[in-house]
């Protein structure tokens, strides 16, 4: 019985991951991402799925992150009822992420319409807090490392692969094929998290590709983190860190505690002014399997910043005029808390806005990375004064070596190599090198393309 997958999602983007594997009877959709960053690619949200969710009998979720989990509420909404396959850490970061995500949402959309800078009359949210609730009902824990027996027959295999807590490639042996899925590797020698496990054989693998064409530099993070603060500090600024609140937020914490306790950072106070990192940050301190902290390390490292929990106190912030550091999500720009930071602090340039890893096209992240000498938030444009580098060592995201040392893992080739999760110059460089070192069959798949696996 012939097995076609289909990319519906991550094909020549790193956003919106959704890879639909199926059968004559059954199908299962691994990732269900939502798309982020150009215009082009959001509306991709909004289109009719290709598929009738009522017609997919398990979602497989690699990770917790948005671009590989944010759809499911809206592809619960519209009929998709059955169970949601993740690892028990997943499970418990989509508990704050996905409601967070329904909630800015509503508030964005109300945000819009009270002050007509939307061009839809009224702006709608894509789906609501009460719809993200509502899908993780269906989630169902899978422990790593122990065979799953998926609807239809099958199995599928969930490995540890570093990047995030809880994080996970996918492998799936269904109608004697086995197809593995990379989800988001991490980084070998992480100071947080694991390295990504080995795979010895598969006859399909689908692989990300977000650093494909990079390596990241070999500078201490904590080197470089203390340079920038110590510099801003100098000048009486202080630095703005958009982080994703799941990851990143709490290995800059980690680093930042470190240099804290010997000594390396000037005496300004830390802020951790995002509720959603807060939470994620007891999740760490809770899954001390999934990571390399002690317990003690978790509690030190989470203890190193101020926590700011109501709005009032996030806006005493940008009212403060001393000297501090302040961690607020999201980490490419794209909404939440950082924005308001942003509005204030970007337009002086004593400040300093630090990114911390890869920053998708489109977004306000890769714009100021770039050089902009402004962007827009909330239908105003905001002068760009502020000093503004990224520290891409800080990435959660294997760069091209480590993803080609986990597929050098592999025992046998496989059949076949998709390339997937990264904007196209990064998945044709590796491509490239996959063919050149490796000898293996490889394609990049264009987004809604079909492939029968033999």
């Amino acid at each position: 019985m012939t097995l076609r997958l289909s990319f519906l999602g991550g094909a020549g983007t790193v956003t919106g991951s959704k890879y639909l594997l199926e059968n004559a009877d059954h199908r299962l959709l691994i990732d269900c991402g939502l798309f982020q960053g150009f215009k082009e690619l959001r509306l991709r949200n909004w289109a009719r799925f290709p598929v009738d969710p009522r017609q997919i009998n398990a979602v497989l979720l690699t990770h917790a992150h948005l671009d590989h989990t944010g759809y499911l509420p809206l592809l619960v909404k519209q009929g998709f009822g059955g169970p949601v396959f993740c690892s028990t850490a997943t499970a418990d970061l989509c508990a704050i992420l996905l409601p967070d995500s329904g909630y800015l949402q509503e508030k964005d959309a109300e945000f819009a319409n009270r002050h007509g800078f939307s061009k839809h009359k009224p702006a709608l949210p894509l789906y609501t807090l009460k719809d993200a609730l509502g899908s993780l009902k269906q989630l169902r824990v899978v422990e790593f490392e122990q065979s799953l027996d998926l609807p239809g027959g099958g199995a599928a295999l969930l490995r540890r692969s570093g990047h995030i807590l809880g994080a996970a490639s996918i492998q799936l042996d269904w109608n004697g094929n086995t197809i593995l899925f990379s989800g988001d590797l991490g980084r070998y020698g992480d100071a947080t998290m694991v390295d990504p496990v080995a795979v010895a054989n598969a006859d399909y693998v689908v692989v990300e590709s977000t650093y494909g064409n990079r390596r990241h530099e070999a500078r201490d993070p904590e080197d470089a983190l203390a340079e920038v603060i110590g510099r801003t500090a100098g000048r009486g600024g202080t630095v703005i860190i958009p982080a994703f609140a799941v990851g990143r937020a709490q290995s800059l914490l980690f680093h930042l505690h470190r240099l804290k306790a010997s000594r390396r950072l000037p005496d300004i106070p830390i802020f951790l002014d995002s509720p959603m990192a807060v939470d994620a940050s007891k999740i760490f301190c809770r899954h001390v399997a999934d990571h390399r902290l002690t317990e003690r390390e978790c509690r030190d490292s989470c203890a190193v910043a101020h926590y700011v929990q109501s709005v009032e106190e996030s806006k005493a912030l940008m009212a403060n005029s001393m000297p501090k550091v302040i961690i607020s999500a999201s980490g490419m720009a794209t909404g939440g808390r950082v924005l308001h930071h942003l509005k204030s602090y970007a337009p002086d340039s004593r400040n300093t806005i630090l990114f911390a890893g890869f920053q998708a096209g489109g977004t306000r992240g890769a714009s100021m990375v770039a050089g902009v000498d402004g962007i827009k938030i909330h239908g105003q444009y905001v002068p760009v004064r502020a000093e503004v580098t990224n520290l891409e060592m800080l990435s959660a995201h294997a760069d091209a070596y480590e993803i080609l040392r986990w597929l050098k893992g592999f025992k046998t080739p496989p059949r076949r190599t998709f390339i997937t999760h990264g904007e196209f110059s990064a998945s044709d460089a590796l491509r490239k090198r996959i063919a050149e070192e490796l000898g293996w069959a490889c394609i990049i798949p264009d987004q809604g393309q079909q492939v029968d696996l033999a």
